[in-house]
């Protein structure tokens, strides 16, 4: 694709535990790549991303392909002196910023389980995990159903089955319209939705565990059009 002159460059804030984030960021950025961003970088000094946000020219998109919070359950003691994560208060406040002050932030996956010690991060995402009540079936075949033809995200696409898994259960905020979902534990969840804070774009998929799922081409567009959606590149998107 050429270049957008639409689009903003895009960072890619990444790393954590349990999946291949190396793997999924670079195939992230291939997708990027794919949709006309042509300045594209991935880290995983998250704090000083999220700092410096406020002081970058322009407003990048930021992607979250990451899990990483306080680990403070027994069973990741041997994961928390490398992932375990507390924002500090610029990063919480630089993140905030960027987006109520018109930034785009498309969030993957584990995002939702992420900064477990920052109540707000719900109000920003649209959602996050509960430590006590929020799951999800074994990594495996899930069917997607798509329920709305109005967001130019999923428009045209039906439902589709990926290996992925599938989160549930989640503490949503009040306006949050899911686009497309999956059912277990006698419940059908969200995966996925698009929502304005302020002047700015926020998009969570709670799809892309690993490679293969961004790869499906259901869901490869769907991570193509969250981002433009994101970015503001409404022009790019199905009317």
């Amino acid at each position: 694709m050429s270049q957008n002159p639409e689009l903003p460059t895009a960072v890619i804030a990444s790393g954590g535990i349990v999946h291949d984030f190396p793997a999924s960021s670079a195939e992230l950025a291939t997708v990027l790549a794919e949709c006309g961003f042509t300045d594209i970088t991935v880290t995983d000094d998250v704090d000083a991303l999220f700092s410096g946000l406020p002081g970058r020219s322009g407003r990048p998109l930021v992607v979250m392909n990451m899990l990483r919070f306080r680990m403070e359950l027994d069973r990741y003691a041997h994961l928390r002196d490398e992932w375990a994560l507390t924002l500090s208060a610029n990063a919480r406040t630089g993140l905030t910023d960027h987006v109520r002050g018109g930034g785009g932030l498309l969030a993957m996956h584990g995002a939702a389980i992420c900064f477990d010690d920052w109540p707000e991060w719900r109000d920003l995402l649209g959602g996050r995990w509960e430590w006590d009540r929020s799951c999800h079936p074994p990594y495996g075949p899930m069917a997607v159903t798509v329920r709305t033809d109005t967001s130019p995200v999923v428009a045209g696409i039906g439902d589709f089955d990926i290996d992925d898994e599938a989160y549930g259960f989640l503490d949503l905020a009040t306006d949050v319209t899911g686009l497309a979902f999956s059912a277990h534990g006698g419940a059908e969840h969200p995966l996925l939705w698009t929502r304005r804070v302020g002047r700015g774009r926020v998009a969570y998929d709670a799809l892309g565990h690993d490679v293969a799922s961004l790869r499906l081409p259901q869901h490869r567009t769907i991570v193509s059009r969250a981002a433009l959606w994101a970015a503001g590149a409404d022009s790019s998107l199905p009317s």
